[in-house]
């Protein structure tokens, strides 16, 4: 028996059902690529969904993680430890907020937003202020898996086998600013959104829309909660996506590539949504760990000393430049979009885009479907040309040769690919 049919056996044996794996054994990596149990190396466009920003084996995390691990990995927040303040530091300058909290997960990240939304609320009754406990959050929305995240997350296949869910969620339609006018009022305390949709099949804003959002959410003290666990950390070419417009949230999320694949989170806010907590309302038993915000603060240095910024915006716009070339070469490609090394192609089936992932895998290049229909684009930081190069080669065979794949989906106009 094989090393993977022995894992496999295992897993089924022990583990709760929560995954559908491929069947590949991974046991390495190497800068853009992870090498499996027989040593193939496989390209990765999906980097742990986003966590592996810096790619594999990089010295900068691991020096980090050794160094800090050989000292003090954690003590509780019960006493002070000498990686927290400077890590916030640098995340309010890069954020524009004024203060952090520290947790494991994207999922805690927003519990603790949506938290103080309804603490800071709660604040603004006792000042005589007219404002509920009401969230509004957005069609095709991914926010996480907590019973509070998952209740602003739009799917029903992600909410109906656990309801009922927290109430005081609304959902509106993705960048529809009448019906957001419509759904907003005194009742509201926050509203959610992410600035580029994840699993919702990397959709971004539209500035009007986002501009819409923060001027009603002034009218009445409600918060602006902007959700950046998948888009942030630079993945868009900006530290946070929603640099690319000229809007301020009151609360922002970080996590995913954050610690370098450490386990690690943040909500940041401005001093005013920070009053709505005192010490004891929230906390967390590992976050903000002296190992994992020593990582995060190497992760800061990489980025910021070899610009890999401008590389995520050059190779970005290089990556998009070949995937519109290629919609234009196969009809079944809908659409393409995104911002840096987060983008997606759009396809008219949904076999289409399951088989794509199975077909590549076999090439030894590891994609994402999400929303069924939706390739999606993760890669690492460091991604170059040639292997942008490398994965448009194989989905230009790949397209060639399973056309027949693909619902029929009618004739694409050249504004889909606008």
């Amino acid at each position: 028996m094989s090393k993977l049919a022995e894992i496999q056996a295992a897993e089924q044996r022990l583990l709760i059902h929560t995954y559908d794996r491929f069947p590949v054994l991974f046991v390495a990596g190497e800068d853009v690529y992870l090498i499996d149990d027989e040593g193939n190396r496989y390209l990765d466009l999906l980097s742990g969904i986003g966590v592996n920003a810096l790619g594999y084996s990089s010295k900068t995390i691991q020096n980090a993680i050794a160094e800090q691990s050989c000292k003090l990995i954690n003590a509780s927040n019960y006493f002070f430890n000498e990686k927290m303040a400077p890590l916030a530091e640098r995340l309010v300058q890069l954020t524009g907020m004024d203060r952090a909290y520290f947790g494991n997960s994207g999922t805690e990240a927003v519990e603790a937003a949506l938290k103080l939304a309804r603490a800071h609320a709660g604040l603004l009754r006792e000042e005589g202020r007219t404002i509920g406990t009401k969230f509004l959050a957005l069609e095709q929305s991914f926010h996480g898996r907590t019973f509070g995240s998952i209740s602003a997350t739009y799917k029903e296949k992600y909410r109906l086998p656990f309801g009922p869910v927290v109430p005081g969620f609304e959902f509106v339609n993705f960048n529809d600013i009448e019906d957001l006018r419509a759904k907003f009022s005194s009742d509201v305390c926050a509203i959610l959104l992410e600035a580029v949709q994840g699993e919702g099949g990397v959709r971004p804003l539209t500035s009007e829309f986002f501009a819409e959002a923060r001027k009603l959410a002034d009218s009445t003290g409600a918060l602006l909660i902007v959700d950046e666990i998948q888009a942030g950390c630079g993945r868009t070419g900006k530290w946070c996506a929603y640099q690319h417009y000229d809007v301020k949230p009151d609360v922002t999320t970080l996590a995913k590539p954050l610690a370098g694949g450490i386990p690690m989170s943040a909500t940041l806010c401005t001093n005013e949504v920070a009053r709505a907590f005192h010490a004891g309302m929230h906390g967390t038993t590992f976050g903000g760990s002296p190992l994992a915000c020593a990582a995060a603060i190497a992760f800061i240095d990489y980025v910021e000393k070899e610009n890999l910024m401008e590389h995520v915006t050059e190779t970005g716009e290089y990556f998009q430049q070949q995937l519109r070339a290629l919609a234009q070469k196969h009809t079944c490609i809908v659409n393409v979009r995104g911002k840096g090394l987060m983008l997606a192609v759009e396809l008219d089936s949904a076999d289409l885009g399951k088989c794509a992932v199975t077909e590549l895998l076999k090439k030894h290049i590891v994609i994402n479907c999400t929303s069924d229909t939706v390739l999606r684009f993760l890669p690492p930081f460091i991604f170059q040309h040639e292997h942008v190069d490398q994965t448009v080669a194989a989905l230009d065979e790949f397209f060639t040769e399973n056309t027949g794949v693909a619902v029929a989906a009618g004739k694409k106009g050249e504004a889909a690919h606008g």
